[in-house]
C-alpha cells in the first residue's frame, strides 16, 4: 500500500490525473468518470452507515439493532468491493499485480444472498414506490440511483475498452437490486409505511 505523506501535489493542475500504473490521463476520460461514480456510491453508503448508526444501540429496539447490524455489515462489505472495482479500473491489464482483487462471480453471488434475505421479511410490491420514508432508506434509494448511474458508465466503458470485464457489469446491476431491497428493509423494520406511487395524484387543497 502506498503511503500519502501529502495531500496536494499539483499534478493534476493541467487536467490530468494519474492511473494505477501511471500513465497520465484527462480527468473526463469515461475510465475516471466511471471509478469517480463507484466513489460517489461508495460515500453515499457512508452516509447511510452513519444514519444507521443510532439504531444498532442498546437503546433501540432488538430486532431493529439486529437488523440495523445486519444491515450495516453488507454496507461495510460493499464499500470494501466497490473500493476493490474502483482499483481494477484505475488499473490497466498489464499493469495487474498477482493475487489483486478483482470484481468475481462470487461477489455478484453474494449479493443475490443477500436479497433473498432481505425479501424473506418483505411483502410483495403491488405498485411502484418512491424513495424516502425513513433517513436511512432515503439514502439507500439515492445509493441506488448512483449505483445504477454508475453501471451505465462502466457499459459505455466497455463499449469503448475490450479490456474492461463483465463481471463488475453484473454486480453493479446487482447491487441496485440489493440497494433498493435493502432500502425497503430498512423501512419495515422501522414499521414505516411506503410511499406508494398514485397515478390519479391531486394537489393539496
Amino acid at each position: 500500500m502506498a503511503k500519502y505523506t501529502r495531500i496536494y501535489t499539483r499534478t493534476g493542475d493541467d487536467g490530468t490525473t494519474g492511473l494505477v500504473g501511471g500513465q497520465r490521463i484527462k480527468k473526463n476520460d469515461l475510465r475516471i468518470e466511471t471509478y469517480g461514480t463507484v466513489d460517489e456510491l461508495s460515500s453515499v453508503i457512508g452516509v447511510v452507515r452513519a444514519s444507521l448508526r443510532p439504531l444498532t444501540g442498546a437503546e433501540a429496539h432488538a430486532e431493529l439493532a439486529a437488523l440495523s447490524r445486519r444491515l450495516d455489515a453488507w454496507l461495510a462489505w460493499t464499500q470494501d468491493i466497490l473500493f476493490n472495482l474502483g482499483s481494477e479500473l484505475a488499473t490497466l491489464p498489464q499493469d495487474r499485480w498477482t493475487d489483486m482483487p478483482l470484481i468475481n462471480t462470487d461477489d455478484t453471488k453474494a449479493l443475490e444472498r443477500a436479497i433473498d434475505e432481505a425479501q424473506k421479511d418483505l411483502a410483495p410490491l403491488n405498485t411502484f414506490i418512491h424513495p424516502g420514508v425513513s433517513s436511512p432508506g432515503a439514502f439507500l434509494h439515492l445509493a441506488r440511483t448512483i449505483c445504477r448511474r454508475a453501471e451505465r458508465c462502466l457499459i459505455a466503458l466497455r463499449e469503448s475498452d475490450a479490456s474492461v470485464g463483465i463481471e463488475p457489469q453484473h454486480f453493479l446491476n446487482r447491487l441496485s437490486d440489493a440497494l433498493f431491497t435493502w432500502a425497503r428493509w430498512i423501512n419495515a423494520a422501522r414499521g414505516e409505511p411506503e410511499h406508494e406511487w398514485n397515478p390519479k395524484t391531486a394537489p393539496p387543497p
